[in-house]
């Protein structure tokens, strides 16, 4: 069954924020989809979004979204904290689902989603954007892996460092009551998958330190991330300053079911500052790989020399429009042959395990195992 010409007709939720609002620039300009209903907490916000996208339907009652008649796929693109109930409905209502991760405040939360969409009466898709998996790097760096070259892979050492600017206020993501884990859920979400993904291997067990590191920040109320960007940009004037409660920095060893050890240091904090040195690096029995995103380097280190070489140079740019390239044909094609390739709701799962035990290794200073 052919469903090219499948229209989406979308709903979403946390319309008008740092991520929903360029989530929706792209949907505006894909083949094949329509937003029909917005849901956000500003309803000066919503206004705007309404004019832009044409939207029928403009809300702060996400129920309202979900049930719209005319809605067929919801965008969830709230806090943490609010997925759950949101997602749950929305199986219930037979809605197709894209979650932003992490999917859920806990692995409980994200097995019960993931069910709820396994176990639907009708066939229901799913999408977690976990985006790493389409960076031309990565997918460069995958086939290397998969041609043996590095033979058993022994160390895994990852680097996701997104530094804010320190003058940066605090938002929902300093907030422990509506961030599923600081740093660690936040991009070490993304880390995480990227290794399942490139190597189709799960952590064993994880040993975590993790704080909050960054100094007090302004408190600025109820604002968005590209609002308190711009503040941070040009900080103006004294303001009362707090600070935040969720975690911003993680330094995680980890052990793998294949043996293979190695950490991963993740953090939001203005003065771990990233690029110099290699985002991954894999090292086997053979040979080590270096993938450096930005930059845009694949380096090899081999045995025999012990030298170096630059294997491939990828042009640093975006991915475009990943709902146009990635997420709409993804979704169609499990419509219509139940393909599982693309990251959904199990990868979310999965992945949130792994958060778990992070965050309770950070909690109790003792190794956490990775477990169902």
């Amino acid at each position: 069954m052919r469903l090219d010409g499948f229209q989406f007709n979308i709903g979403v939720l946390g319309a008008t924020g740092y991520i929903g609002t360029p989530y929706r620039e792209e949907i505006r300009q894909a083949t094949g989809a329509k937003i029909v209903a917005l849901c956000a907490r500003r309803m000066d916000l919503l206004e705007a979004a309404q004019k832009q996208d044409q939207a029928r339907l403009i809300t702060n009652d996400w129920r309202e979204v979900v049930e719209h008649p005319d809605v067929n796929l919801i965008l969830v693109a709230t806090p943490d904290a609010l997925h759950y109930e949101a997602v749950m409905a929305a199986a219930e209502a037979g809605k197709h689902m894209i979650c932003d991760k992490p999917i859920g405040m806990n692995a409980k939360e994200a097995f019960d989603m993931w069910s709820a969409y396994r176990d639907a009466d009708k066939k229901l898709v799913h999408f977690v954007p976990y985006w790493t998996r389409y960076s031309d790097i990565f997918v460069r760096a995958k086939e290397i892996v998969e041609s043996g070259v590095l033979g058993d892979i022994r160390g895994i050492i990852y680097r996701w460092l997104n530094p804010r600017p320190p003058d940066m206020p605090l938002t929902w993501r300093d907030d422990a009551s509506l961030s599923a884990g600081g740093s660690i859920a936040d991009v070490g979400s993304h880390s995480y998958d990227t290794i399942r993904w490139l190597l189709g291997i799960e952590a064993k067990r994880v040993l975590a330190h993790a704080d909050v590191i960054s100094a007090p920040k302004a408190d600025l109320g109820s604002i968005n991330l590209a609002e308190a960007l711009e503040y941070g940009a040009k900080p103006s004037g004294t303001r009362s300053q707090r600070k935040g409660t969720a975690f911003d920095y993680a330094n995680i060893a980890w052990e793998f079911e294949t043996g293979a050890v190695g950490s991963i240091i993740v953090s939001h904090a203005s003065f771990l500052r990233k690029g110099l040195a290699p985002e991954v690096e894999l090292h086997g029995t053979d040979a080590a790989l270096g993938i450096d995103r930005f930059n845009g380097l694949l380096t090899l280190w081999r045995e025999q020399g012990q030298v170096s070489e630059v294997v491939d140079r990828i042009p640093v740019s975006g991915l475009g429009n990943r709902f146009e390239k990635f997420v709409f044909p993804s979704l169609r094609k499990m419509l219509a042959d139940g393909d599982t390739s693309h990251p959904n709701l199990e990868d979310g799962w999965r992945v949130q395990l792994f958060t778990d035990a992070a965050i309770r290794s950070a909690q109790t200073g003792q190794w956490a195992n990775v477990e169902e």
